[in-house]
């Protein structure tokens, strides 16, 4: 069934953000299991995939079941991103996003990224190209300025995508100078939501269902984006999906399912990214997956030292026999404050 853009965004959407590796295939699943309801790829680079970069190509290539999920594509040409975006359309993505909110200076010194708001005219000329050349929708990742300037430019900024054919819009309440440091403001994402007709995705400090929660009631926005909070507890889609829809709060997660989420997602990122590179990508998992479980720290340390994949696997395989063959009260072990960091 094709994508309902408009009934999506009608609905209260919780979206899994683009994270550099760490929003691949894989990770997708893991996040649409637990309730997200769209995911977005990593950040595809508009140069890379002219050039049918191999990294890029896979990037954008969505598996059967990979839906709903839309492409991210990012650079500082204007006419390179239109061509890029309409070579990411063929792969049938739900729609494509614009990143002008990546801060790390390695994109935004660039113009890529955050850079397109330091000069709001070309980012407005270079949505509207966009947007022409595909008949997807194209949507906007942003934040709310490039500095600690007196005047923010984003409310004019959003109205002017909107004229320009975006059809929403993301912002993180955070300027681009400030990266992760200090609070989000969703007051701006209400500004922004007053002053535009299309939806706006509410983004930045959503760390638990009552702060998705607070965010929508406070700015009034269609939906939210989660990133770095999915990271260590995937499980935050279900719970904001249940406290979104009035329902009871969902258990936490237990400590077999928490060793099975290690085991399953390790396996795919072997089969995806290849072995090496999944043992380094879960190091960032561990933390948060193994939260509560009993001697998770002497665990991680020793899942970190392992040498290989197979290795790894067979102590992931341990950790769940055993936790199998013991009690129900310590194998269903799962802590009241299962939203904490």
């Amino acid at each position: 069934m094709p994508f309902d853009f408009d009934r999506v965004f009608a609905s209260s959407p919780v979206i899994m953000a683009p994270m550099e590796e760490v929003s691949d295939a894989a990770f997708r699943r893991v996040c649409r299991a637990r309730g997200a309801d769209v995911c977005v790829t990593e950040f595809v680079r508009a140069e890379n995939l002219l050039r049918n970069g191999t990294r890029e190509l896979n990037k954008i290539t969505l598996a059967e079941g990979d839906t709903p999920t839309a492409i991210q594509i990012y650079g500082a040409n204007p006419e390179q991103l239109a061509e890029a975006a309409e070579i990411a359309e063929r792969a049938q993505p739900a729609y494509l996003d614009i990143n002008c909110g990546c801060w790390v200076p390695r994109i935004a010194r660039h113009g890529a990224g955050a850079g397109w708001l330091r000069s709001p005219e070309a980012m407005v000329a270079m949505a509207k190209l966009v947007a022409a050349r595909v008949a997807l929708p194209v949507t906007v990742k942003t934040r709310i300025g490039w500095g600690d300037e007196a005047h923010v430019p984003i409310v004019d900024i959003a109205r002017r995508l909107e004229d320009s054919g975006v059809r929403a819009i993301t912002l993180h309440c955070r300027t681009a100078k400030m990266g992760y440091s200090g609070e989000a403001d969703w007051t701006w994402a209400l500004q922004v939501r007053e002053a535009v007709s299309i939806p706006v995705i509410v983004n930045g400090d959503i760390n638990t269902a009552d702060d998705c929660k607070r965010a929508l009631d406070v700015t009034g926005c269609a939906g939210a984006m989660i990133g770095r909070r999915a990271i260590q507890h995937p499980w935050i889609f279900r719970e904001v999906r249940a406290r979104l829809d009035g329902q009871d709060a969902p258990p936490c997660p237990s400590v077999l399912e928490r060793l099975t989420l290690c085991l399953d997602h390790l396996i795919a990122m072997g089969e995806l990214r290849g072995e090496h590179r999944a043992m380094n990508a879960m190091r960032g998992h561990y933390p948060g997956y193994l939260r509560q479980i009993p001697n998770a720290a002497e665990l991680r340390r020793e899942l970190n030292s392992l040498p290989t994949f197979e290795l790894t696997l067979q102590v992931l395989q341990r950790e769940l026999t055993s936790h199998r063959q013991a009690s129900s009260s310590t194998a269903n072990m799962s802590g009241a404050a299962c939203e904490l960091f």
